[in-house]
């Protein structure tokens, strides 16, 4: 399936931003059953480029002009792979992935949660019930959270977004030993429920990647196109950055996934 992606990210800013840097994670790569046919990013100043320590594709962006605006903007088309089951993918060792953080840091609760599942061993099945039950517990309910809220937080208020099953989904599964990690990226759908960039966790079992979209349900990665891995959302957000000035800002974004097939 060829898949034609574009985002357009737009900051605006009260007053004029003295100066800013911003790190981009927008860009895909090859690999078994992911095949970037075309990709232009278009930014300001395009500055260095660079791989970061999990294999992203990462670019470094500077102005250094007072700016009112800044925008980012992502097209290109990918080719995926509908049948593929799994991702082979030995960039960086499992074990880096077993690590928490602020963000995934399980607790009781969720502990509980996954212990239900994964207690009496740990199977491909298992951790789709205990995805599942994530889903249930926490009810896809947008704008009930922001990218800072903790997996811990997220589980207490019950209610989150993809990144919030996402933390809590490697929560509960690292605690019982799985090595997990957060992605990046864009799915292709006919719903419009998720036109945004969007997230899932990928389980390491018998040497493969194993998808999980817990918000979706989806456990292969045949709609999914990956751009960036990393402990949690901040090692794989699609745009982090500083400024100097600039007061309160708004940001706002548009993005289309579609198939041409």
């Amino acid at each position: 399936m060829k898949i034609t992606i574009h985002h357009e990210t737009r900051y605006s800013y009260d007053t004029p931003a003295k100066r800013s840097i911003q790190l981009l994670r927008v860009t895909p790569q090859t690999f078994a059953g992911q095949k970037v046919l075309s990709w232009c990013l278009t930014v300001p100043h395009l500055g260095s480029e660079f791989f970061d320590g999990y294999g992203n594709f990462c670019t470094l962006m500077s102005i250094h002009e007072p700016h009112d605006s800044l925008i980012i903007q992502a097209d290109g088309e990918v080719e995926i792979d509908e049948s593929r089951e799994y991702i082979e993918d030995n960039r960086t060792p499992a074990a880096l992935f077993l690590r928490d953080t602020p963000l995934t840091r399980c607790t009781g609760q969720i502990r509980a949660l996954a212990e239900t599942h994964l207690a009496q061993g740990i199977t491909r099945e298992a951790l789709e019930n205990y995805s599942a039950d994530i889903l249930a517990r926490m009810p896809y309910t947008p704008g009930s959270t922001t990218v800072s809220t903790s997996a811990a937080d997220a589980f207490i208020l019950g209610k989150g977004v993809c990144q919030d099953h996402t933390h809590v989904f490697l929560a509960g599964a690292r605690a019982f030993g799985v090595p997990t990690r957060y992605v990046s990226g864009y799915l292709y759908t006919d719903s419009t429920h998720h036109l945004a960039s969007h997230a899932w966790a990928e389980a390491y079992l018998d040497g493969k990647w194993y998808v999980f979209d817990v918000s979706n349900q989806i456990f292969t990665p045949s709609l999914h196109v990956q751009i960036a891995v990393g402990l949690d959302y901040n090692d794989a957000a699609p745009v982090r950055g500083v400024r100097v000035g600039g007061g309160p800002e708004r940001m706002d974004y548009h993005v289309q996934v579609q198939s041409d097939q």
